[in-house]
């Protein structure tokens, strides 16, 4: 009887385009939050929101980076389940991944880091309201979305092509 098992490379794919399939969701969520986080000042009336902050429009545009990236990621993902072929093919699709990944894990790690940092210095001086619990919230999602990228960044290094030492 013939083995009807998925071969290992297609659950690593599978398993790949599904932490991919995560971290958007959680970059989106993350995004929604930081961008509709806004708070009125009871003492002069103005509106508060993340712009007027450098470190949360920094967080802002971590996340749309690290979303687009993995939009791009996504759908060589799901090119690749669904034909079985890469879009990118030879060593320099494996090294694309894998540098990728990377890059924008460690930029989402900072992007998070300096939410985390401002957010705690913004309730030092009072307690927590509701922008700084959204932005708490979307530095928290972006934390996670991190971490499905830096897993993502685990299987793309187990298809780098293995050259011999010489």
């Amino acid at each position: 009887m013939a083995d009807s098992s998925p071969s290992s490379s297609t659950v690593s794919r599978t398993a790949l385009l599904l932490l991919r399939v995560l971290t958007f969701v959680f970059l989106l969520i993350a995004l929604i939050l930081i961008a509709v986080a806004n708070q009125t000042n009871d003492q002069t009336g103005d509106k508060i929101n993340f712009s007027d902050f450098y470190t949360y429009r920094y967080m802002i545009s971590t996340i749309i980076i690290g979303f687009v990236y993995n939009l791009l990621q996504m759908a060589f993902s799901i090119f690749t389940v669904v034909s079985g072929n890469r879009v990118l093919s030879g060593d320099g699709g494996y090294l694309f991944d894998f540098f990728g990944d990377k890059m924008i894990s460690y930029l989402l790690i900072s992007g998070s880091a300096a939410g985390f940092g401002l957010t705690v210095e913004l309730r030092r001086g009072e307690p927590s309201n509701s922008f700084t619990d959204k932005a708490h919230a979307s530095a928290s999602l972006l934390l996670i979305g991190f971490l499905f990228t830096a897993i993502a960044s685990t299987f793309t290094s187990f298809a780098l092509p293995k050259k011999p030492n010489n």
